[in-house]
């Protein structure tokens, strides 16, 4: 079990059932799943800088990731449907909570200027995305054998119904929400 999971069950749970009054311990919040996303834009010209990505999202997550395909044509893009546009990998269980970890505690005090992340970019049903820009920033990546810098977007899935619920968990498991 993941050291972050064991915190959850012991300490985040109780407090968070407390503060909201949950009645049953399915009710209170919890994460579901973590979705890192990469778009490569460039990949319309040069097919290698998406496999590069993809390889660095897989040092990153530990897992490989899957191609992703423009779904509709754009002219002013020069994009067409079905054209390799990005990659992805969706994080669940144990794999799930050791990248939040290692997010929360190696990546995100790596950056520079960091004065925490905003409080603000929640979506209305408890689900959290962070936009990170540079892929250097995690201790996976060699910096001497990146080609490329480029951006990545993580969405963290959470069971709860409100943002205040998932705001509430996502501090309690060590998210640096900037402070008013």
């Amino acid at each position: 079990m993941s050291r972050l999971l064991e915190i959850y069950n012991k300490e985040i749970a109780p407090k968070l059932t407390e503060r909201f009054g949950y009645k049953n311990i399915h009710r209170v919040p919890r994460l579901v799943k973590i979705v890192v996303n990469v778009g490569v834009g460039e990949a319309i010209q040069n097919v290698k800088l998406l496999d590069e990505a993809a390889e660095e999202i897989a040092q990153i997550t530990g897992q490989k990731a899957v191609i992703r395909r423009a779904k509709k044509s754009i002219a002013g893009f020069k994009l067409r449907a079905g054209v390799p546009i990005g990659c992805m990998v969706t994080l669940r269980g144990k794999r799930m909570y050791e990248f939040y970890d290692r997010l929360v505690n190696a990546a995100l005090p790596r950056v520079r200027d960091f004065r925490g992340t905003s409080d603000r970019a929640f979506d209305g049903r408890g689900n959290y995305t962070l936009g990170i820009s540079e892929q250097i920033i995690f201790p996976e990546i060699d910096y001497d054998k990146v080609s490329r810098i480029h951006g990545l977007s993580v969405t963290v899935v959470t069971s709860a119904k409100r943002d205040d619920e998932a705001r509430e968990l996502l501090a309690y498991l060590g998210m640096p929400f900037k402070t008013a």
